[in-house]
C-alpha cells in the first residue's frame, strides 16, 4: 500500500463519513456503520481524517448540524480482529 492511499477499502457506502460536534463540543468523525471514526481537536483535523479514509472525495463527507456522538459499539466485520489487547489497561493520552 502506498503511503498516500487510504488504509481502508473503498466502496461507495464505506467511504461516506459524518462530521459534527458531540455534546461536549469535541469534533467527531464516523462512518455510518460505526466501524471507523474518532474524536478530533478541531474541524480541520476531522475533515483531514475523513478525506484520507474516503480516498479524498469531499462529496462523501457530510457535516451534521445536530449533535453527533461517537458510537463505538459496532462490532468488527467477520474475519477482522482487533489489534488491541482487551485485557491491557487503558491509558489516557490527551
Amino acid at each position: 500500500m502506498k503511503k498516500d492511499e487510504p488504509p481502508s477499502s473503498s466502496s461507495s457506502n464505506s467511504s461516506l463519513f459524518l462530521i459534527g460536534r458531540d455534546s461536549h463540543g469535541h469534533w467527531v468523525v464516523q462512518d455510518p456503520s460505526g466501524r471507523r471514526g474518532g474524536l478530533f481537536i478541531d474541524r480541520a483535523e476531522a475533515f483531514k481524517y475523513a478525506m484520507f479514509e474516503n480516498g479524498h472525495r469531499p462529496q462523501a463527507v457530510i457535516m451534521v448540524p445536530d449533535v453527533l456522538e461517537l458510537d463505538m459499539s459496532a462490532k468488527p466485520l467477520a474475519g477482522q480482529r482487533s489489534t488491541v489487547n482487551a485485557h491491557a489497561p487503558l491509558q489516557r493520552v490527551a
